[in-house]
């Protein structure tokens, strides 16, 4: 009886730190995905700029090469777009994705929208120069609650393990 007592606590013990573990690395996942959005808004731009191909073409590309997460967003965008206008499915793409963006992350990815497929070649690359730009702030300040959040939560979650199993024994 006492060596089940004993597994039980050290069950307990074990999904308390995995418990810390998973929530200290969503702040790894969301400063991943805000870095690979930068870089796939960068290769969008690029495109736009010297290939003129349309832009429902240019996210199935993108989507085939960047991260599952960030790829889903282009996919349904571009799913989207043979109903919507593009600045509408892309906005739509961005609620509808299940991502560890925040809601801040997501207002600036909207405010692409604005002159997406709307405006010449110009405007739709200074606005993705923007968006960049906003994206830059956003991954700043994930990496500061990345190094701030990380370890607090991975030595939160083992602590309260302990103390519960100090508690119960």
């Amino acid at each position: 009886m006492l060596a089940i007592k004993y597994f039980m606590l050290f069950l307990v013990l074990v999904a308390c730190t995995l418990i810390g573990r998973f929530l200290s690395k969503k702040y790894v996942y969301r400063l991943n995905e805000l870095e690979e959005m930068k870089n796939a808004l960068n290769i969008f731009k690029t495109k736009i700029k010297f290939t003129y191909e349309p832009i429902p073409e240019i996210f199935q590309e993108m989507s085939e090469n960047i991260n599952k997460n960030i790829s889903n967003i282009f996919i349904k965008a571009k799913n989207k777009m043979q109903n919507k206008s593009a600045s509408i499915a892309w906005e739509e793409a961005l609620d509808e994705n299940n991502t560890n963006l925040t809601k801040e992350d997501r207002y600036v990815l909207k405010s692409l929208s604005k002159l997406l497929g709307q405006t010449d070649v110009e405007g739709q690359t200074s606005q993705i120069d923007i968006t960049q730009k906003f994206l830059e702030t956003q991954i700043k300040q994930a990496e500061e609650e990345k190094k701030k959040n990380e370890k607090l939560y991975s030595k939160l979650g083992t602590t309260i393990g302990l103390v519960i199993v100090i508690i119960l024994a």
